[in-house]
């Protein structure tokens, strides 16, 4: 490491023999630290534009300071980016009305519970006959705890709970393996192979050119403990691995025989053990008790639910020389803006007169398949048998995941994820009859679980995103940032746009509020700036 750093705080020729600004600067840092210095260079107007800083909700003061008046908004999408506008912008007193196509809010955050109704496009309906107090997220499912979805909960009083993102009792099974193992069987011996070859590697000096004696030596050491290696650096198992029976008054007795390196390397369990690597899934994780649908219904009763006009389909949408004229199924709203929070692929189909770059720029992203199937059991056989409280089993199966519940804990029944799907595994799925889907998961489920996955079920409801009305896709993917996207970040004419499809948190609710933000702010910008 080179050693260029600046001297401390030094006094500096110049005209009066007065500080330079860098050398001012250096010495309120010294003295103050980082916060102290930033807020020394924003008075002296050098603090960088691009620094991000908190979003400020509008106020009602911004108008009474400035005597004009808020405007009226139409919003379309009751979707979590929708509910969200109009929240903020509501703060302000603008007038909003928010116009929501089908009969519910909450957009791809959809909980169901027994009574509910799930249409589809060109399938029959489903209507949930779950117990009373089941609940199956069939959208959103988790939050990370760095996401504004959690200043959301915290200030619309939404409780929360963990959600058990990473279980070392789940499974992992692929298909070139004998049978499932345990999440931490594949992590232990998959961790213990790569740390011994690393180790010898070092050993033999193999690294000798990148590493000093010392160098060597702590590695070795930390090895020793990453792989749970003997003393010759050797891999031969440990009880990292599990046990056949748990130690209690008894010693115990661990698994079977440690499986070979080429047998390790063979079950293919790479993506599985570090699936909660990425700074978007590493524990911990959480969910709103009681259904994810929670946060939606927060936001809409903060927004007030009568201006929330749920069965109202957008037809068209027409920039005006004073403002915008929405028209809908039950007629037209007008206003003096519009936020358009619909999916891009759907907005592209309705008539308007935005220019033909911006239907072009909806056009760019593609919609992704996803599905999910919720199986609901009489009997919590995962906890009971299998001693799994929560977590997910990762596979190479059609299915991919297996999520079970991180609630309800020692309940008589429950759901579980019995698939999270996305691409051409969704797209298969998603061309089956309701019937088939359920066989298929439990077919694929009961290579895992037993029979019990298959003979124990009570109910279950599957959903096709591709095939849900007002929706048509999980989310969506863009060719590149450029271009189509950056042209819909800005509005068109009285119309803006807001979702999680123009930020870089797609499918997650906190693109979406992040997305809504990013509007409500601009929005709000032009609103005092205009003449009055």
């Amino acid at each position: 490491m080179s050693d260029e750093t600046e001297p401390a705080a030094q006094a500096a020729p110049g005209r009066g023999g007065g500080l330079t600004r860098r050398a001012l600067l250096v010495g309120v840092g010294a003295a103050g630290g980082a916060g102290a210095m930033f807020a020394a260079m924003g008075a002296l107007g050098l603090a960088p534009e691009s620094q991000e800083k908190d979003f400020t909700p509008p106020q009602p003061s911004d108008f009474s300071l400035s005597g004009k008046a808020a405007a009226k908004v139409v919003v379309l999408g009751a979707s979590i980016a929708g509910l969200t506008c109009a929240y903020e912008l509501g703060k302000a007193g603008y007038d909003c009305t928010v116009l929501e196509a089908s009969g519910r809010v909450g957009g791809r955050t959809i909980t169901l519970r027994t009574g509910d109704r799930l249409d589809e496009l060109g399938g029959e309906p489903q209507t949930a006959a779950f117990e009373e107090g089941t609940y199956f997220n069939a959208g959103a499912g988790r939050i990370a705890p760095w996401m504004v979805t959690m200043d959301y909960c915290r200030e619309l009083g939404v409780p929360i709970e963990t959600f058990v993102n990473n279980n070392a009792s789940a499974y992992v099974y692929n298909e070139n393996m004998t049978a499932p193992v345990r999440a931490r069987t594949a992590r232990a011996d998959l961790y213990g192979y790569v740390a011994e070859l690393l180790a010898k590697a070092s050993n033999a000096g193999a690294l000798n050119r990148r590493l000093t004696a010392d160098d060597r030596e702590r590695l070795a050491e930390f090895l020793r403990r990453f792989g749970d290696l003997g003393s010759d650096l050797t891999y031969r198992g440990s009880e990292r691995r599990g046990f056949e029976t748990y130690p209690g008054v008894d010693r115990g007795v661990p698994l079977g025989a440690t499986p070979s390196l080429r047998d390790v390397l063979a079950a293919g369990t790479g993506r599985a053990v570090t699936m909660d690597f990425g700074y978007d899934q590493a524990m911990p994780m959480f969910q709103p008790v009681g259904g994810m649908d929670t946060i939606a219904g927060a936001l809409a009763d903060a927004v007030g639910r009568d201006r929330i006009r749920t069965g109202t389909p957008v037809t068209g949408i027409r920039n005006l020389p004073d403002g915008v004229e929405v028209t809908h199924r039950g007629g037209t709203v007008r206003a003096d803006y519009c936020i358009a929070t619909l999916p891009p692929h759907l907005l592209a189909r309705l008539p308007h007169n935005l220019g033909t770059p911006v239907t072009a720029a909806l056009r760019t992203p593609v919609p992704v398949s996803a599905g999910k199937i919720g199986l609901e059991y009489g009997r919590r056989w995962w906890e009971i048998d299998d001693r799994i409280y929560g977590g997910v089993t990762e596979t190479d199966l059609d299915i991919t995941h297996i999520w079970y519940p991180s609630h309800g804990y020692h309940s008589r029944g429950g759901l579980l994820v019995g698939y999270y799907n996305v691409g051409p595994n969704a797209d298969l799925y998603g061309a089956l009859s309701h019937s088939d889907r359920r066989k298929r998961a439990l077919t694929q489920g009961k290579k895992i679980h037993g029979e019990k996955y298959r003979s124990e079920l009570r109910s279950s409801v599957s959903i096709a995103w591709r095939r849900t009305p007002y929706i048509e896709g999980g989310w969506v993917g863009w060719p590149s940032h450029e271009g189509a996207f950056a042209l819909l970040q800005r509005p068109a004419g009285r119309v803006y746009f807001a979702g999680d499809w123009l930020t870089q948190l797609i499918a997650w609710q906190a693109g979406a509020m992040e997305s809504a933000r990013r509007t409500v702010t601009e929005l709000h910008r032009r609103v005092l700036s205009a003449t009055s």
